[in-house]
């Protein structure tokens, strides 16, 4: 490939909308451009990107035995309506209709169409295991999508879909599949973790996250330095604290905090430790009749320690939360605990709630929580003396840095990382009100097991840039870079031993396999290499007439601070060598 007839189209400035690494040097590199909120045209140097990635996931997941299909991207609501996700999904799930006014949607995934399919073609136990993938067009309405890539509304992912027998079939394709993605991310050369994840809107009761570590990640990784634990911040159990709960040593007293609403402001006032405090967090449910109206509302209160948050995951998760929760309005807070946000507490409310309080606050003694009075907070609270034990204990916060590993075997750390990668155990979730069902050995109709893989396509190489690159631009991994040899001749349209040296160079790398491009394009030296360190090519050689005549020409890695000169003669087996390295 020649420059000349490549399209390069850097830029010296990024948009003012540009908020992460990848989103600005992705657009500064002419890789992507914006045609509307959160959507965007790959461009020819990034659509080279994003076919390796795809090459190479296409690789192993053949190789893991999937087969691969293409299922539409717009779909018939009917199938949503089965499964019971037109309306559950939410608002991320773009409903349109046709002229007919029949509804569709259009897929943000594919669960629903390859169960169609399942149930249509895999009629015998004989056909089974199974596991169909695509790579294909993907759309969630994102309410603010940002970070370019990284969570944009149109985007490209590899989705799979197994079928087994039972749940054990079943989890030996999700470990296959796991195994198979260690493999592709391996490949990538990037730094990652597998971790325990939350299945969130796709359901099911097992599943994994494949996250990059870097710092401009949405997602917070816990993990134990030494064990194998880790898992997202959704997912992280915080490990039931030591009992028994110390007896009291303070009689309980209202104390008077004049315009101190949150925890650490009490704390400081009272000179005491932000964990002797207790936040109080009011919750909802709502009982809705057939027509969707509220019929009866719920009123809870959490109780979680002062120096920490609750986790919604896990309260989700909790008898009476499950169908969803929302937080209690100023008129609801009001009707039940006579007084605005900032000094609720479980004593002496107006009316009665549903009262959890995390492990941690289960636990406590002589602690400090609102008195349901403007200015004022309880000290000196215990259970039993001062207030019933809660109506549940239970795990609802997040995890913290420091604490102890679930696993017994040292403390947790947190560091962040991006998803490009999300497998599960669906277990019959789709198959059982779909009516998927194969005849099993003995007969009788059953219900498919499966599980569903999930690749951010698109998403990966902003997740590669977040993690390598640096003030001058884009350090890609040779796997997945646009082109992985620049040939950079100085002077090629003055000089003919410049432009010979360099065709040969060219030709020599092209004809051995190497995906390598020559800057045929006439710029000047620094022009020239700074288009190429912001587009993130891993392997540079300059040529020039200084260094023909020296028989010398420069190698440099993009990750090098200066450039190796090598024997004219011998610059081939460099290259081949590094590239192999």
């Amino acid at each position: 490939m020649k420059a000349s007839q490549f399209l390069i189209s850097t830029q010296k400035e990024a948009p003012a909308d540009a908020e992460v690494a990848s989103h600005r040097l992705m657009m500064r590199a002419g890789m992507i451009k914006k045609l509307g909120a959160g959507i965007y045209t790959y461009m020819p140097m990034g659509l080279r990107v994003i076919r390796k990635v795809e090459a190479i996931v296409r690789e192993e997941m053949n190789r893991a035995g999937a087969m691969e299909l293409s299922m539409p991207v717009v779909q018939p609501a009917e199938l949503w309506q089965e499964s019971g996700r037109f309306q559950a999904y939410g608002p991320e799930l773009l409903r349109i209709k046709d002229r007919h006014d029949r509804d569709f949607i259009v897929q943000p995934t594919s669960e629903e169409a390859i169960t169609d399919i399942a149930r249509q073609e895999l009629r015998s136990y004989r056909q089974l295991p199974r596991n169909f993938y695509q790579v294909q067009t993907k759309f969630r309405d994102e309410r603010r999508p940002r970070f370019g890539l990284m969570r944009g509304r149109e985007f490209t992912m590899k989705d799979a879909y197994s079928f087994d027998r039972d749940l054990e079939g079943a989890k030996c394709s999700y470990q296959a599949m796991g195994r198979a993605y260690r493999a592709i991310f391996d490949r990538f050369g990037l730094r990652y973790r597998a971790v325990a994840a939350d299945s969130g809107a796709i359901g099911g009761d097992v599943s994994q996250e494949f996250q990059v570590i870097a710092a401009t990640g949405e997602d917070a990784i816990v993990y134990c330095p030494g064990s194998d634990y880790a898992a997202n911040m959704e997912k992280a159990e915080a490990r039931a604290p030591q009992g028994p709960r110390p007896a009291p040593n303070q009689p309980m007293a209202k104390t008077p905090t004049p315009g101190k609403s949150t925890c650490a402001d009490v704390a400081q006032l009272l000179k005491l430790p932000l964990q002797a405090t207790v936040k109080s967090l009011v919750l909802a449910t709502d009982e809705l009749n057939e027509r969707g109206e509220i019929v009866k509302t719920q009123v809870w209160l959490l109780l979680v320690r002062g120096d920490h948050d609750m986790n919604e995951v896990k309260v989700r998760k909790l008898p009476g939360l499950g169908n969803g929760f929302r937080f209690a309005t100023v008129p609801e807070i009001l009707e039940h605990f006579g007084t605005k946000p900032g000094y609720l507490g479980p004593i002496g409310l107006k009316k009665p709630v549903k009262l959890v309080a995390d492990r941690e606050v289960a636990l406590m003694a002589d602690w400090v929580c609102g008195a349901n009075e403007e200015d004022f907070h309880l000290t000196g609270v215990n259970w039993a003396r001062d207030l019933p034990e809660p109506d549940l204990a239970a795990d609802i916060r997040n995890v913290v840095a420091g604490d102890p590993s679930p696993d017994g075997k040292g403390e947790l750390a947190i560091e962040r990382g991006i998803e490009i990668g999300h497998i599960f155990v669906l277990g019959t979730k789709y198959s059982v009100p779909m009516n998927a069902t194969f005849l099993d050995e003995d007969g009788k109709p059953k219900h498919f097991e499966m599980g569903c893989y999930g690749i951010g396509v698109t998403r990966l190489p902003a997740a590669a840039i977040e993690q390598n690159h640096d003030e001058r631009g884009i350090i890609w991994p040779d796997a997945i870079a646009p082109f992985t040899v620049v040939v950079c001749p100085i002077g090629m349209d003055r000089s003919a031993e410049v432009k010979a040296a360099a065709e040969k160079l060219h030709a020599e790398l092209a004809g051995a396999g190497v995906d390598v491009i020559l800057d045929d394009r006439g710029e000047r030296p620094g022009a020239m290499f700074a288009d190429w360190e912001l587009i993130g090519v891993p392997h540079r050689v300059v040529i020039s007439d200084r260094g023909l005549k020296e028989g010398q020409l420069e190698y440099q890695h993009r990750r090098d601070a200066a450039a190796t000169k090598v024997p004219a003669g011998e610059v081939f087996a460099f290259v081949k060598g590094r590239l192999q390295a």
